[in-house]
């Protein structure tokens, strides 16, 4: 047995908001389900039964309820699909060694090594019902050498399907598929390529890499690795490890609480700054209390995935009020986000959060261009800058949840 053979595994939430939603409404089963904003919002996801129209995720829910006007449009389970993700997460968690969580619906695993044990490819699909059974929702799932073939099997598996592509066996695969299902090659690349004569992967693998660079750049050279089978096999764990905190401490002690809720304010924002600059969103928050006889208190809940200043400082807020002892002295607060997990716009396709989120990314860049006082909320400005000794820390480090 070769020691060194790779063996990842990728598991995919079908439709898994509306999955969600089929789960705490099963009469939307086998309907055309669309998950999303109302009148100006966009479609988050939609059922399998709604794509037939040509519905797809993004589109804007006006033209796609033209194309299907009997859809259900829902969000009623919103506040759910971060309970049914961290639930999946748990699942993994508890089972294997190592897994990467690459958005709230999405997994790496690697198998490596559990053929001398168990089998890689047996484990990986008793690991899928496993899930299956304990939540009721439809996973589907790929297992191969490398990640985005593994990615790849996962879509043509789809819906709730499992697909492995043994070693050795990568090319017969990957040559008869279309080049537009390799991992990242939109619309753009794909009309490029094919006005180049390369409409199937295999198409791409007996061209000269030289010549791929020269029709599609870095990405050529990408590309043809790929059709090779040739691709990385590294599980990221930093999803799970890493956090960021912000956190002052005063030149004088204060009990007053309009300055602290300003002041956690100016920290949530400067802290949600550094979130969306590292395009993650946050799962956990947590606030830090120092009282002037130095007795530190630390509180945290779970929220929903969000990158969003208004939701953030509101739990902020929320913690600190349930925490803070009414009247004593405070020397220093902190705030910190953890369990991040890769920004994605599904979350943020909700109502107006779209808006929100380019706006929130809109004043990012003046802050980039200009300065982190370029731009800041009214309530913050109200702070007196000279009773703030400018202490504040930017720990963007691993540590153990």
């Amino acid at each position: 047995m070769d020691t060194n053979i790779r063996h990842i595994a990728h598991f995919d939430l079908d439709s898994f908001f509306v999955s969600v939603e089929i789960l705490n409404n099963p009469a939307l089963r086998g309907k055309p389900v669309l998950v999303g904003g109302y009148e100006r919002g966009v479609v988050a996801a939609c059922s399998y039964e709604a794509r037939k129209f040509g519905i797809h995720s993004a589109m804007p829910m006006k033209k796609a309820m033209q194309l299907c006007p009997q859809a259900i449009v829902t969000n009623a389970s919103r506040s759910q699909y971060s309970k049914y993700s961290r639930w999946v997460t748990d699942i993994i968690a508890g089972k294997v060694p190592l897994f990467e969580k690459a958005s709230i619906d999405e997994f790496y695993i690697d198998f490596s090594g559990m053929d001398k044990f168990f089998g890689a490819s047996k484990y990986a699909k008793e690991l899928r019902e496993f899930i299956k059974k304990e939540t009721g929702l439809p996973i589907s799932g790929g297992l191969s050498s490398a990640r985005f073939i593994s990615k790849m099997a996962t879509n043509e598996a789809k819906p709730n399907g499992f697909l492995e592509v043994p070693h050795g066996k990568e090319k017969d695969f990957l040559w008869p598929l279309g080049i537009e299902k390799i991992n990242g090659v939109g619309k753009q690349t794909e009309q490029t390529l094919k006005g180049f004569g390369l409409y199937t992967i295999e198409d791409i693998a007996r061209t000269p890499i030289e010549l791929m660079e020269r029709y599609a750049g870095k990405w050529g050279e990408s590309l043809w690795h790929k059709a090779q089978g040739i691709g990385s096999a590294e599980i990221t764990t930093d999803w799970e490890q890493k956090s960021m905190s912000h956190e002052n401490t005063f030149d004088k002690d204060h009990t007053d609480i309009e300055f602290l809720h300003s002041e956690l304010v100016r920290l949530t924002e400067k802290t949600a700054y550094s979130l969306r600059a590292d395009e993650k969103m946050t799962g956990c928050i947590t606030v830090k209390i120092r009282y002037s006889d130095f007795e530190t208190t630390s509180r945290q809940e779970t929220v929903d995935y969000t990158a969003l200043d208004d939701v953030l400082i509101a739990k902020v807020k929320d913690l600190f009020n349930k925490s803070y002892q009414k009247n004593r002295p405070v020397r220093l607060l902190g705030v910190r986000f953890s369990h991040m997990i890769p920004l994605t716009t599904q979350m943020s396709l909700f109502d107006n959060n779209v808006e929100k989120l380019k706006l929130y990314q809109a004043v990012d860049d003046i802050k980039e261009r200009f300065g982190s006082k370029a731009v800041k909320k009214a309530v913050t400005s109200k702070l007196n800058e000279g009773t703030n000794k400018q202490t504040t820390m930017h720990n963007k480090k691993k540590e153990t949840e």
